[in-house]
């Protein structure tokens, strides 16, 4: 077997298993939050653009397209649906009127921080059970995961 074949064959396995994993651990947290969280979870879409407004806080419909890897049009329709429910606010531009600028609402950042916080605690839980040698890859694979999120959406332009 070369080199080249062995680093395929390794980076098939990963791959696989990343694919198989990542799903199920976001499917588990997803319900674990929910069991806790009193309010109903917004669909995907709606919740994607929300964390990312929450994370560049006056972005725009376009840069929030393109980060989301969605339609503009499509992201505009989801800021009507956030306005129409008091989740997102619209604030035009001071130079360009045709431009607005995307802000959560007071609750949706609360929202937002809470289901955060509970996402971060059953994480937390969850890797507790880990010993000090599983811990230490993961946080060494979390930087890897970054990188290869960013290829991938970088791939999807």
């Amino acid at each position: 077997m070369t080199i080249s074949s062995a680093f395929e064959q390794r980076v098939a396995h990963v791959s696989s298993e990343l694919a198989a994993c990542l799903p199920v651990l976001h499917r588990a947290l997803e319900r674990r939050v929910a069991s806790e969280y009193p309010h109903p979870k917004p669909p995907e879409g709606q919740l994607a653009l929300l964390r990312f407004v929450a994370q560049r806080e006056g972005t725009t419909v376009r840069e929030a397209a393109d980060a989301l890897l969605m339609k503009p049009n499509n992201v505009s329709a989801l800021v009507s649906q956030l306005t129409e429910r008091g989740e997102l606010e619209r604030r035009q531009d001071g130079v360009d009127k045709r431009i607005a600028h995307l802000h959560l609402t007071e609750s949706s950042r609360q929202r937002i921080a809470e289901v955060t916080a509970l996402e971060e605690s059953h994480l937390g839980q969850a890797m507790l059970s880990l010993t000090d040698g599983e811990l230490d890859a993961l946080g060494s694979a979390v930087g890897a995961l970054k990188l290869l999120t960013r290829h991938l959406h970088s791939a999807a332009l």
